[in-house]
């Protein structure tokens, strides 16, 4: 693996610890496979391959399989995700790549058919953390 362009760590650890504590907060009630298939797909849809790696392997450790992992990119043509995590990756979706829309009411409200107020805004937080994380990951690395 080829060095870091910058050393995001080193040159600022506060801040980097102070946006792991973010990370790590953000998630709060979500079921860590349910965040981490989320942390995934928006790493996909950034290409952070840095991010996609680490999400990847953490997916791994809390449960997913390979299956799942391998469908993620075409999630919505797969029977393998429940409502539950259809609704969060539509809203990881349209978090990541903001339209002249924004998030669109009917996405917003397929969420909340299946997470209530806290659980939901703990998704939207893990959902801007991993888009933080990614920026980052992506300005630090060198260039494919």
């Amino acid at each position: 693996m080829t060095a870091q362009r910058i050393d995001i760590h080193a040159a600022a650890p506060d801040v980097h610890a102070a946006m792991a504590g973010v990370d790590a907060a953000a998630s709060g009630p979500l079921e860590p496979a349910l965040a981490e298939l989320v942390r995934v797909r928006v790493s996909q849809i950034n290409g952070c391959g840095l991010c996609l790696s680490i999400h990847t392997r953490a997916a791994e450790t809390a449960g997913e399989g390979r299956d799942r992992l391998q469908a993620l990119a075409s999630w919505r043509a797969s029977p393998l995700f429940t409502g539950a995590e259809r609704a969060a990756l539509a809203l990881a979706e349209a978090m990541t790549v903001i339209t002249d829309a924004g998030v669109p009411d009917g996405v917003l409200a397929a969420t909340r058919e299946h997470f209530d107020e806290t659980r939901l805004t703990h998704l939207v937080w893990t959902i801007a953390a991993i888009n933080a994380w990614n920026r980052v990951g992506i300005a630090a690395s060198p260039p494919a």
